[in-house]
């Protein structure tokens, strides 16, 4: 019998089953039609088990084993019996895979991830190859969603409970050395050799070993070890997530109530509450997120015609923090960059950013010493233009000063290739009028980096009217080459997060001055899933920073966007933030905070004698509205394109809780008219400009649309 979508056929006795025939993807999934293939294979497994001698699984797609179930498969089971009823449909096939009486080898070749390793552990053995493309991993949890065919019931009792667990409430992906050392895998061999060693393996122990490991690891099966182990680790998921995402707990709360049980008990559990997660709120808006995430993998920019530069070597005009964060980012993708600088003191501070990041891999064994070395020693350091003739591409990280980058920029663009794209890291000026005095303005566009440059995984690309669709592309293309998220912007005040962000951050002073605590507001952020509350941001863009981006936002923006005039008063006060350990909190010599800032407490009562009492919800409402509407007005004066990426923009840029889908998802799951309502209810109350609702919303509403329904 043939197949489509899995290869299946017998040689001298043994079975290779083999994903991704035919298939032209670079990634297989597990979706219906390959479910039903497999399950096919299976019952020929089955009826020929007494005259083979094993059965290989492989994948015929270099770099991918199995890349798990298919995301919309999932996403098209719409009641939490259908989502049952889809779990246990994987189980009962891998089950059978798990009771064949021949010998059974995952070869794994790259990605194995979510369903694929289910797969594999289904299987009485597991090898896999030594590229680095291989990894091995359990990621549900990251879609709000626990492993559904079996993964929490199998992984345990390969390598135990304490690494089962570490692997499956994080998502993390495990290396083929590590997975060798937990006993995930066998063996590790080159991906060559791993068709020719399946055979080896036919004789393993495995399931003898297996049964040997469940009393070893299940020290596990101690009702008492087990139950410190739990609590362990359901206070560190506590600990990390504060709560606010449900599928860690519900992974816990499975793998501990059915860690007694046998495997027909255990699975029926296991499918049950990855029924109950699929149909959540949260899963769904975490799997919109992952679909986001997806498109941001594909351009879809304004089409070029002609060729697109080659961005092959870097340069960084200007370093210190920020300049030696992107000097590392192309230099740990073999770029060779330089960095110029006016001083060696900026070089040196530069080279001292580069240094630290590199050395956070090593430390995580992400990176040899000897790598570290070389990586480092590609970065060259000038205070001149040595080297600029070879450039293909300027990253500009200098004093935010419009007619210092226009002079830069005039002086750079005559040292440079004609080729040579330029950019600017600035996060606030205008980009039209720094191409303004360029010869070649369609080479030259925003580059906007958020710090720090190794963790923020966001590129802002600002395009203006002269720009080429060449240049965007090829700058879209870098930063997916260079594992950044871009979001192509237009030109304006602030650009897309900033100008969301600066909203937020001005309506905490605003609360500030009326008298609300600083504890009330930031804790009321924390609460509602932020990574940090607005004055502890304030320390980490710095105080002053602010101060100048809101003056440039409130120029461009007009009334609605006028500054409170607590920050500044801080500012003349010598609070800067975390740059000179005193804002609104203090800070140690290792930049950790420590504690409420005396100084700035004086200054808030100067401002507001009297402390005001507000509810949380309250607090969170006029801190999130004013970002809503603001976002309104850049769709509206298509800054960006479509909502999806506003919400792309803030989750990764400033950290907007993943788990709401974004603001604006989050908009339309609370009612674009509820938001509209209390917008206007505000506006009633402040008296302020800051409240006028934007027409766009107003016309969603009158329209009974939703900011996802805008194209």
């Amino acid at each position: 019998m043939s197949y489509k979508h899995i290869s299946f056929e017998v040689v001298e006795s043994v079975a290779h089953i083999g994903f991704g025939y035919q298939s032209d993807k670079k990634m297989t999934v597990l979706d219906e039609p390959t479910l039903k293939e497999l399950d096919q294979i299976v019952e020929e497994l089955e009826n020929q088990q007494s005259s083979l001698k094993g059965a290989i699984f492989f994948s015929h797609i270099d770099g991918c084993f199995l890349a798990g179930a298919d995301i919309k498969l999932i996403s098209s089971l719409q009641t939490e019996g259908e989502a049952i009823e889809g779990a246990e449909t994987g189980q009962k096939i891998f089950n059978r895979i798990e009771d064949l009486k021949v010998p059974t080898v995952a070869c794994v070749n790259g990605v194995c991830l979510g369903g694929g390793l289910e797969l594999a552990l289904s299987c009485r053995s597991i090898i896999c190859s030594d590229s680095k493309k291989t990894q091995l991993g359990l990621p549900e949890v990251k879609l709000g969603l626990l492993p559904g065919f079996g993964g929490t019931y199998r992984l345990p009792r390969r390598i135990g409970l304490p690494n089962s667990l570490d692997m499956i409430l994080t998502g993390k992906t495990l290396i083929p050395r590590k997975a060798k050392k937990l006993g995930l895998v066998e063996e590790v061999y080159p991906k060559e050799r791993l068709s020719v060693k399946a055979p080896e393996h036919f004789s393993s122990n495995r399931k003898k070993e297996s049964l040997k490991e469940s009393f070893e690891h299940l020290a596990t099966d101690n009702f008492i070890s087990r139950k410190i182990i739990f609590q362990k680790a359901r206070e560190s998921v506590l600990k990390k997530t504060k709560g606010f995402y449900q599928a860690p707990l519900k992974i816990l709360d499975t793998m501990e109530s059915g860690a007694s049980r046998g495997r027909t008990s255990y699975l029926s559990l296991e499918a049950q509450s990855f029924g109950e997660l699929c149909v959540s709120e949260q899963s769904q808006n975490l799997r919109h997120l992952f679909f986001l995430m997806e498109g941001a993998k594909k351009y879809q920019g304004p089409k070029s015609s002609g060729k697109l530069p080659d961005l092959k070597r870097g340069i960084t005009l200007g370093a210190g923090t920020m300049g030696g964060g992107i000097a590392w980012l192309m230099a740990d993708n073999n770029m060779m960059p330089i960095m110029k600088d006016l001083g060696v003191e900026g070089l040196e501070l530069g080279l001292k950013q580069a240094s630290s990041n590199f050395m956070g891999k090593v430390k995580r064994k992400r990176l040899s010493a000897e790598d570290f070395e070389r990586k480092m020693r590609s970065i060259s350091t000038t205070t001149g233009f040595h080297g600029f003739s070879r450039g293909d591409l300027v990253i500009e990280a200098i004093i935010e000063d419009m007619e210092i980058k226009k002079k830069a920029f005039v002086e750079v663009e005559k040292k440079v290739p004609e080729h040579c794209l330029l950019t600017s890291n600035t996060s606030s000026l205008s980009v039209e009028e720094m191409a303004s005095v360029l010869e070649r303005p369609q080479n030259f566009a925003g580059l906007h980096f958020f710090n720090p440059v190794h963790l923020m995984p966001l590129v802002e690309i600002i395009t203006h009217s002269k720009i080429s669709p060449e240049t965007i592309e090829a700058l879209y293309n870098w930063c997916l080459k260079v594992k950044k998220t871009p979001v192509i912007v237009g030109d304006g005040p602030g650009f897309l997060v900033n100008r969301i962000l600066m909203p937020y951050l001005n309506e905490a002073g605003f609360l500030l001055s009326e008298g609300v605590s600083m504890k009330d507001i930031d804790d009321a952020c924390l609460n509602f899933g932020m990574p940090m509350g607005p004055c502890r941001l304030l320390d980490e863009v710095g105080i002053d920073v602010a101060v100048k981006v809101a003056k440039i936002l409130h120029d461009g923006l007009g009334d609605r966007a006028a500054a409170s005039p607590i920050s500044q008063k801080l500012v003349d006060a010598g609070l800067y933030g975390k740059k000179n350990s005193r804002g609104f909190y203090l800070y140690d010599e290792k930049g950790k905070e420590a504690g409420a800032n005396e100084e700035a407490q004086k200054v808030l009562r100067e401002v507001a004698s009297d402390e005001k009492r507000m509810s949380e919800t309250e607090i969170q409402m006029r801190l999130f509205l004013p970002m809503i509407n603001e976002a309104a007005y850049i769709l509206e004066d298509k800054i960006v394109e479509r909502a999806s990426d506003v919400d792309l923009g803030l989750i990764f840029g400033i950290g907007f809780p993943p788990f709401r889908g974004g603001l604006l998802r989050y908009a339309d799951s609370e009612g674009v008219d509820k938001i509209l309502g209390a917008i206007e209810k505000f506006k009633d109350e402040v008296s302020a400009d800051r409240y006028c609702p934007a027409p766009l919303l107003k016309k969603l509403v009158s329209e009974k649309k939703k900011f996802y329904d805008c194209v």
